[in-house]
């Protein structure tokens, strides 16, 4: 009797819009007969992260935009494993698995060790706090669901306390919010919560008015969203000052305290709620789950081919990855749009070790940014060939545009068919959602 050969094992670690989008599409196209492709990821339902601004804002319910880890893969033909990555061994070519404890700390799953024949890192990245004191202890990040829920029910716990301080004993309190970082995620969260606070009377907090809050919006660099022209980064900035939010350029913070952030220069700004949304870093423990090399800010150095340095047979795509082109001077940028080349290039890899060819050099097309100031405005840039080059947009074909994106982003993760009723179920779910979600 001879033994059933083995699969060939990819395993993709991380299930955010790269490593969702490869495992669907590996799985569309290889099947399970002699493939087995398995989604290692700790969370059992994704969002994209993008939007978790406007889950943070309350404009948003992640409940009804999540995607269900577990139907997905019985979908498209690959297993999921819901745990975090916990050690990789190289040499016998298997990673390990982290304990999954219940609400009530009851163990779940006990550690687990899968092996591999191609292993796929695209854990994403985190908030890179830089060192500085204070951060970790005191502010709050937008790199998870759970994150975003917590913002926003202490967003909303802040605003009732005071709607209750003017209620009940007449005086004239306020909601002081810092938001550090002027990238994409800081810009736009300041924007949704300026429409938040604008909707609030509807909900029952009817003394809780934009007068109510104070928010302020740090950027260490000498202009927002360093990604757009300086042109559109100023439009940027005016339209964020007409909505009343206190925008500070070169401001550089030196720690975060329970109440306050303090900045370089000695400024002192009082803050009931803190947000650092300034750069990107790998997670926190790489260097503890395996000896890969490691780029400065923690992330997976990786050749052009995204095969990492120090072994062949796994890759690293993502904002987890550190990947520098021929000719570059900076390395890919940590955006939505380049998980979503990564992963349709990774495909494109495995096609080609599958018919012993060789690997091709990832190329970066950068389609332009763009940013959303909540209902308010949308502006930024194209590029590539369909505009000639780059030209910049704004108002309601930047929403358009904009919009695009993330059903870009559905068709990706789950097919044509399925991700365009997705879209037009959304479309029409609208009429009958409440404009905020703020429980």
């Amino acid at each position: 009797m001879t033994n059933k050969p083995l699969k060939t094992q990819i395993v993709v670690v991380g299930g955010g819009a790269a490593g969702l989008a490869l495992v669907r599409k590996l799985g569309a196209k290889y099947g399970r007969e002699k493939h087995d492709i398995i989604l290692i990821e700790p969370n059992r339902t994704h969002v994209w992260k993008p939007l978790l601004h406007e889950v943070a804002a309350g404009a948003l319910d992640a409940n009804a935009d999540e995607i269900g880890y577990g139907g997905h893969a019985a979908r498209w033909n690959y297993r999921f494993f819901p745990a975090a990555l916990e050690k990789i061994d190289r040499e016998r070519q298997m990673v390990r698995t982290a304990q999954v404890f219940d609400d009530d700390g009851e163990l779940i799953l006990d550690n687990h060790e899968i092996r591999y024949d191609y292993l796929v890192l695209a854990m994403g990245g985190v908030s890179n706090d830089f060192g500085t004191p204070g951060v970790r202890e005191h502010a709050m990040f937008l790199d998870s669901r759970a994150e975003a829920d917590r913002f926003r029910n202490k967003l909303l716990g802040q605003c009732l306390r005071v709607d209750a301080l003017h209620d009940l004993e007449g005086k004239d309190a306020n909601l002081p919010i810092c938001i550090i970082g002027g990238g994409a995620t800081g810009v736009e969260l300041s924007a949704e919560l300026v429409n938040s606070v604008r909707a609030l009377r509807s909900y029952g907090l009817e003394r809780f008015d934009q007068d109510a809050m104070t928010l302020t919006l740090l950027e260490a660099g000498p202009r927002l969203v360093p990604a757009l022209s300086e042109e559109i980064s100023e439009n940027v900035r005016d339209e964020l000052v007409d909505l009343g939010v206190d925008v500070r350029l070169e401001a550089m913070v030196s720690e975060v305290t329970e109440n306050s952030v303090k900045l370089k220069d000695g400024t002192e700004l009082p803050a009931a709620m803190v947000l650092w949304a300034a750069g990107v870093r790998g997670h926190h423990g790489l260097s503890e789950m395996t000896d890969l090399e490691l780029s400065r800010s923690g992330t997976i150095v990786v050749e052009p081919t995204l095969q990492t340095k120090n072994d062949p047979r796994i890759f690293a795509m993502g904002d987890c990855c550190f990947c520098m082109l021929p000719g570059a001077e900076r390395p890919v940028p940590p955006r939505a749009q380049t998980a979503h080349q990564m992963a349709e290039h990774m495909v494109h890899q495995f096609d080609r070790l599958e018919k012993g060819q060789r690997l091709e050099p990832f190329v970066y097309d950068d389609k332009g940014s763009l940013i959303s100031l909540s209902r308010f405005e949308t502006l930024g840039s194209l590029m590539g060939n369909l505009v000639g080059g780059k030209m910049a947009i704004r108002g309601r074909f930047a929403r358009m545009a904009y919009m695009s994106l993330y059903r870009m982003h559905l068709l990706s993760v789950l097919g044509w068919w399925r991700g365009g009723l997705t879209i037009v179920g959304q479309f029409f779910g609208k009429v009958a959602k409440p404009r905020l979600k703020l429980h």
